[in-house]
């Protein structure tokens, strides 16, 4: 998108619920018919990645408490049992007929409950079950409500979470276009010492093109994983992956009453979700923290085999969250709070120097394939060290290895 666009073709080439794509389209022809409705007594069950990620032995340390995160998404239902008092009072930026928690199609929900959910009544439980909710609602390209959409929505909604008490923003909403106003609006999130997180979209398979806002410098873009620590067939990838953490086969809302779950494809929307969790069990231990401080150690503590520090993948960008190695082991280093680890610059109002710049990588070699990037292996680091505070499957602490030799997939510096 570019400025001074009409509302009419911007819908045409209007923001997706990346990460989510392909949920989308599932409810309307796939996983309802597919696949069996998840009941709220054994959705928790399904939610494969808590016990590996050693989810029940942070909450006895950390649950998030004190944090808030927008949720930047289709609203956000507060009355699902899971999300009870979990949600607080947010902005509608669409300008139809609703508000903020007038969730049209469940997504918003979903992302909400795998960030808070208390799990009450069987629903989705969040990683990060005391933090609270922000909801902050926007249009996708095929909600048509009768009323008329703000074109600059998205924008108006960061702005809102960046002036809001949220010290995290979670999006998993983007498209392939930049918008002048929306660089501004990710620019003043990141004065306002936000920590921003998107999704990098669910179509490596069909184009693979960078999405906005997870492919700005000052977003953390965030990539899909399955069960064995692969990267997500449908993640997309590219030097705008910033970390990436589970989403396949993630139980989401599959019916505008609120009914049922179903299991699906949650993509880069669910692993952005669980991202977002991530920082807030990290920044709720660590209050005294700075949102760069935050994002250094969950970048400092992920999963990446033996990848040299400072190589970054560009399908899992440095690796796979692991925010127990921080919460249970005290490690990860927080590094200078005035420099963002994204850009390795100073951030703005800060007033340290900025750090120097990151290690150099390899070059990117543009031929490699995804299912060359990533797979799941036996750890090589010794069983009384972090490796066992990872995702641990199969009695195997999921490692990112290369399926060949040399690791070359890297990231240059981003630019705006």
């Amino acid at each position: 998108m570019t400025a001074g666009m009409s509302q009419t073709q911007r819908r045409r080439i209007s923001r997706r619920l990346i990460g989510a794509v392909a949920v989308t389209m599932a409810w309307g022809v796939g996983f309802v018919g597919v696949a069996p409705s998840a009941a709220a007594a054994d959705v928790q069950s399904q939610q494969w990645y808590l016990e590996p990620m050693h989810a029940e032995e942070m909450w006895k340390k950390a649950t998030g408490e004190g944090i808030k995160v927008a949720v930047i998404d289709t609203g956000v239902n507060p009355s699902t049992p899971s999300l009870k008092g979990q949600v607080l009072e947010g902005l509608d930026a669409t300008g139809a007929e609703g508000d903020e928690t007038d969730d049209y199609n469940g997504h918003g929900t979903t992302m909400a409950e795998l960030i808070a959910g208390t799990g009450q009544g069987g629903g989705l439980k969040g990683l990060a079950p005391g933090a609270k909710i922000i909801p902050m609602r926007v249009a996708d390209g095929d909600w048509k409500p009768e009323d008329r959409v703000n074109a600059y929505d998205t924008v108006d909604a960061i702005r809102a979470a960046a002036d809001s008490d949220a010290q995290i923003i979670s999006m998993s909403f983007g498209n392939e276009f930049k918008l002048e106003q929306e660089i501004e609006a990710v620019k003043y999130a990141q004065s306002k010492g936000k920590l921003f997180f998107a999704a990098v979209g669910n179509e490596a398979q069909k184009g693979n093109k960078p999405i906005y806002p997870a492919a700005y410098p000052e977003v953390v873009g965030v990539g899909a994983t399955d069960s064995q620590g692969t990267v997500s067939d449908t993640s997309q990838h590219g030097n705008f992956v910033d970390i990436a953490a589970p989403g396949d086969d993630v139980p989401f809302w599959c019916d505008q009453k609120f009914e049922r779950y179903c299991q699906g494809n949650g993509g880069t929307s669910a692993a952005t979700a669980i991202t977002s969790a991530a920082a807030a069990l990290i920044w709720s231990a660590h209050p005294e923290w700075t949102a760069n401080q935050v994002l250094n150690v969950l970048f400092d503590t992920a999963g990446r085999g033996d990848w040299e520090k400072g190589t970054l993948s560009n399908y899992l960008g440095h690796g796979i969250i692991r925010p127990a190695v921080n919460i249970l082991k005290g490690k990860g280093d927080p590094g200078d709070p005035d420099v963002s680890p994204l850009t390795q610059e100073k951030t703005a109002g800060s007033t340290a120097s900025p750090a120097a710049s990151a290690p150099a990588s390899s070059q990117p070699d543009e031929k490699k394939q995804a299912d060359d990037a990533a797979m799941a292996g036996s750890s090589t680091e010794k069983a009384e060290d972090d490796s066992q505070l990872g995702l641990i499957l199969g009695g195997v602490a999921v490692v990112v290895v290369l399926a060949g030799a040399a690791f070359v997939i890297a990231r240059k510096r981003r630019t705006a």
